[in-house]
């Protein structure tokens, strides 16, 4: 019988923290225990969260981070070192190049344990731009460069940035993020009519939504500066912002006519499968689990050209890419696309095609295992990677 490959998985936040990463790393965990690889997540534990617990079978082991953010820093690493050396994985897996790769990093050069790093996000501020701005930056890149075996990119843009700080290209490996094909399905009209009176939702008009964290780099905000222009071409359109963050009062404070605040919402699918438009605007991304989404509901998308959305989105032909912080082509995109139903079921259609053949979940699943099997298979070599 086949050996289980056990991993452990670093990452700044878990569940019930939510957001992309996580998101990804919970949809893929069954499927990575179905290709016997187990799991441990090693996270930050935050006021009211227990120091361990298992969350859809998977072990969350929960490490304390008292102090400003250094000491916090400093303390999650002592505590997981030691956690490590008693679960003894075959393999971590450090989600970011900032602290879980640090964390990783010194647990591999302590056990000599291999290891590799999933770049959450590219572009100004993605974690090559964060560790370049920080004290030490180019120290803890080049240790980067030195001890990790393997980096993974989710998008073009985040594998250039790689290639610039030098990661050769045997060490870099393209694995986007995958999406739930069944459960993000397109609805026939007539269902998604019953979804809405389901969900309260106006039956007849248009309804855009946005889902994800509210945060600055989302830029929420030009949505919202739009949508008064928005409903004079189309006075009952609604908008719908599903999600939490530190900007969600400034922007209900901002909000006018037609714009409901949902909140967290554990199931987004529903919501996505009863609207007609999806907006992204963000700044910086890494590859969009929430753009995925939508797009695998058959739900034409305005991103703008930022991340892996221009890896996903040909522009006109399955979605609509804008430039970041423009909302003149932000207004024309959502009033093009409000303006012509037979094209913007057109464009969903399309998108859900691109998701289809790329950025199935198992797909994904299956790629994350067969790169494992490739870093424990590897000879042995010097224990650190020269730079």
């Amino acid at each position: 019988m086949k050996k289980n490959i056990r991993v452990a998985m670093i990452i700044q936040e878990y569940h019930p923290v939510l957001g992309g990463a996580q998101r990804q790393i919970k949809a893929l965990a069954p499927l990575l225990q179905a290709r016997q690889v187990d799991i441990h997540i090693l996270t930050r534990r935050y006021s009211g969260l227990a120091p361990y617990e298992r969350i859809d079978g998977v072990p969350v082991h929960r490490l304390p981070v008292p102090g400003p953010k250094a000491v916090a820093a400093l303390s999650f690493t002592l505590s997981a070192l030691p956690l490590l050396k008693r679960l003894k994985p075959d393999l971590i897996h450090a989600h970011e190049l900032l602290s879980p790769a640090t964390t990783a990093i010194m647990a591999k050069r302590l056990f000599h344990i291999p290891l590799v790093a999933k770049v959450l996000r590219g572009g100004c501020l993605g974690d090559l731009a964060k560790l370049q701005r920080k004290p030490l930056g180019k120290q803890r890149i080049a240790a980067s460069r030195r001890w990790i075996n393997m980096f993974i990119s989710i998008s073009q843009e985040i594998d250039h940035e790689l290639e610039q700080v030098g990661i050769p290209p045997e060490r870099r490996i393209f694995i986007p993020n995958g999406v739930d094909l069944t459960r993000f399905a397109p609805l026939p009209s007539i269902d998604k009519q019953t979804l809405r009176t389901t969900l309260r939702l106006p039956t007849n008009a248009p309804i855009a939504i946005f889902t994800g964290r509210l945060s600055a780099e989302k830029r929420v905000d030009q949505v919202l500066s739009i949508w008064p222009a928005i409903r004079e071409v189309h006075s009952e359109a609604q908008l719908l912002v599903l999600g939490t963050g530190n900007e969600e009062a400034q922007l209900k404070n901002m909000a006018g006519e037609g714009i409901t605040f949902l909140g967290l919402v554990e199931d987004v699918a529903p919501y996505l499968q009863a609207a007609d438009v999806f907006i992204l605007p963000s700044a910086t991304e890494g590859l969009s689990n929430a753009l995925l989404e939508a797009l695998s509901c058959g739900l034409p998308a305005i991103a703008t050209t930022v991340g892996g959305a221009t890896d996903v989105i040909e522009h006109k032909l399955n979605g609509w890419l804008i430039p970041p912080d423009n909302t003149p082509k932000l207004q024309e995109a959502v009033l093009t696309l409000l303006n012509n139903s037979a094209y913007r079921q057109d464009l969903g259609r399309k998108g859900r095609e691109q998701i289809v053949r790329n950025y199935a979940l198992p797909t994904t699943a299956r790629r994350l295992h067969e790169l494992y099997q490739m870093v424990l298979k590897a000879p042995p070599k010097q224990e650190a990677i020269q730079s």
